[in-house]
């Protein structure tokens, strides 16, 4: 059942994908066309699992599963119009046996116009035949729910955590961006602090190494955050993690080689550019300084 639409509120939910309509989704009455907020809600799902810190097709692979819509269902209180801004919230309300329920809401500002009811099966990809809801899996969902944090970052030594880090940087810096293995791996990391973002199923989703440059200085490099987490707040927490670490171990100031795309995030930490741009494993790069005094 939908919810009350008298009871529907903003912050009733915890997730919300921010969105602004294009011109190609309004009709000629310059409205959202009826079929695109469906749209909008599955769009919004994707990022939902993005929230659950849960890459979806490594997930389901894992558990040996995955999950088809057996119901959809669509409530029209008012319209959408060209260049709104648009929340659209979704909530997982239950959990079954083998069957889920989110919830769904589109707002503009505090206006309710659209609400939702989604149902999804879990089975078996090949046989298409339904399935329990693994533990991991319902636990991510009730968790997420109750508010709770789904990512812990751990500090430790290379030997704690080169198991679950090796895997992801050969993800992002060799197969995509093409940095040479040989270039990759350095002698560097034996002596490291390392910090890793694990999910609830212990996934490594973000890392970086923290390396003692001079007396007092240290440098913070080899941060990768998976593909499909990229947008969230997983680099900044293992930033933050390394940024700490150097501070509690008496470091006045940290350095690092950022690449140039990734400038302002680490801008949005503190760090500022200094120097002029060169070029490392074949990407441009500049040295970036933070002080910690």
């Amino acid at each position: 059942m939908l919810l009350k639409v008298e009871h529907m509120k903003r912050q009733d939910f915890r997730f919300s994908h921010r969105m602004r309509v294009r011109w190609v989704e309004v009709d000629m009455q310059k409205i959202v066309f009826n079929g695109h907020y469906l749209m909008y809600f599955d769009t919004a799902v994707t990022d939902y699992w993005r929230q659950l810190a849960m890459p979806y097709a490594e997930t389901m692979h894992q558990l040996g599963g995955d999950l088809f819509v057996k119901k959809a269902s669509v409530e029209y209180h008012a319209s959408a119009e060209m260049d709104d801004f648009l929340d659209v919230c979704m909530r997982c309300d239950r959990v079954g046996n083998s069957s889920m329920t989110f919830a769904g809401a589109i707002f503009r500002g505090d206006e309710l116009l659209i609400t939702s009811e989604l149902v999804y099966v879990y089975a078996d990809p090949v046989a298409k035949k339904s399935q329990p809801i693994p533990a991991p899996l319902r636990d991510m969902l009730e968790s997420f729910e109750r508010g709770e944090d789904m990512v812990q970052v751990h500090v430790g030594s290379w030997h704690d955590f080169q198991k679950l880090a090796s895997p992801l940087r050969t993800e992002v810096f060799v197969h995509e961006q093409k940095v040479p293995a040989e270039l990759e791996w350095d002698h560097e990391d034996k002596n490291a602090l390392h910090a890793v973002a694990l999910n609830r199923m212990g996934f490594c989703l973000a890392t970086g190494r923290l390396i003692q440059h001079a007396p007092g200085v240290a440098r913070i490099g080899r941060m990768a955050v998976k593909k499909q987490m990229r947008g969230s707040d997983l680099g900044r927490r293992v930033l933050h993690a390394l940024i700490d670490a150097a501070q509690h171990r008496g470091d006045k100031q940290v350095i690092l080689h950022a690449q140039c795309s990734a400038e302002g995030f680490y801008k949005r930490s503190g760090f500022e550019p200094h120097g002029a741009v060169f070029e490392e494993a074949g990407i441009a790069h500049i040295e970036m300084v933070k002080s910690l005094s």
